[in-house]
């Protein structure tokens, strides 16, 4: 009997021990589940764009500078044309030359001048248009039909400066304030022509 007291005391005093393992237990609330919160991922797409390529014709190379043009200073000297040479008075009313034909060598000039001598009965066509003075003789008034003293150009020929003269084929030409003289070397026959006054020599 004493050892069943004694077992039941073991007893008794095992179910306290166990019983208040229990109750600290029961006491502490139940462990919390781990949580973590991860934060939201944003995915950010970077889209490179193409490079645009773009094709332009070539342009045409600019046009070379317009120089303006040469600034018309008289001439004192004259290319032959055909052994003849050409020139205008320095106010382009005359038109003059001096000229190697087959049988002669003349120098004129035609223009409009005053005073003209009266029509000769043999002149058909214009008359009075201009003065020329020959290597057979002394100077007269024209009667042509057309002008004679051209090189033919678009333009009346070069003017010759006052001052200035053409000596050539054995005429002098001289242009001076009062008009264009032409004369005969060998014979001094000549004329002065302008378009208020003329004179024959």
């Amino acid at each position: 009997m004493g050892r069943f007291r004694a077992w039941s005391v073991g007893i008794g005093a095992a179910a306290l021990v166990l019983a208040g393992c229990s109750s600290e237990s029961a006491a502490q609330p139940p462990p919390q589940p781990s949580t973590t919160t991860l934060a939201p991922t944003t995915t950010t797409a970077t889209t490179t764009p193409e490079p645009v390529t773009t094709t332009e014709e070539a342009l045409p190379p600019p046009p070379p500078p317009v120089e303006p043009p040469p600034t018309a200073e008289p001439q004192t000297t004259y290319a032959a044309i055909g052994g003849a040479f050409y020139f205008s008075s320095p106010d382009g009313l005359f038109q003059c030359g001096i000229v190697p034909l087959s049988n002669r060598t003349e120098a004129g000039c035609q223009g409009a001048t005053t005073p003209v001598p009266p029509r000769p009965e043999d002149c058909m066509i214009n008359w009075g248009n201009g003065i020329r003075v020959t290597n057979q003789g002394p100077a007269a008034f024209m009667c042509s039909g057309g002008v004679v003293y051209t090189s033919g150009g678009e333009t009346i020929d070069p003017p010759l400066a006052v001052g200035a003269t053409i000596a050539e084929n054995g005429f002098t030409c001289t242009s001076a304030d009062n008009g264009i003289s032409c004369v005969d070397d060998a014979t001094g026959h000549g004329f002065r022509i302008a378009p208020d006054s003329n004179e024959i020599y």
